[in-house]
């Protein structure tokens, strides 16, 4: 006799395993991205030439309160680790630029809701008008 209740299970399971295996990198090697925009306390998880990038933010009094920490990819024991903390109003951009010439752009979002990423790979040079 057939059971719904079983096959339920069966089908959540099924479907549970089926998320978790979406979420993981393809190889060990790979790092996770997660390029937003995300909420509050959610990160995001970015490569940028050749530094990894976490960053995510507090709402406080209409603001994003930014916590950014970057660090060589090469480097496992995250030695060359750094923190930077801001706070944006709603809609302001901090820069992040690397060595060669890649940069990420994050935005706070209207009302301090969201942290969005924007990726700049374009090279900015100025030039004189003399």
């Amino acid at each position: 006799m057939f059971n719904l209740n079983r096959s339920l299970h069966f089908f959540a399971l099924g479907f549970l395993l089926a998320l978790s295996g979406l979420s993981l990198p393809a190889r060990a090697d790979e790092f996770a991205q997660n390029l937003g925009p995300v909420g509050p306390h959610d990160p995001i998880l970015t490569t940028v030439g050749g530094k990894r990038v976490i960053a995510f933010y507090e709402p406080r009094a209409g603001e994003c309160s930014m916590h950014v920490v970057v660090w060589d990819s090469a480097d496992a024991s995250a030695v060359s680790a750094a923190r930077v903390r801001v706070n944006l109003s709603p809609r302001q951009m901090v820069h992040i630029d690397s060595a060669d010439n890649k940069s990420i752009n994050l935005q706070c979002g209207e009302f301090a809701e969201t942290l969005t990423l924007n990726e700049d790979r374009t090279l900015i040079t100025a030039k004189s008008s003399q």
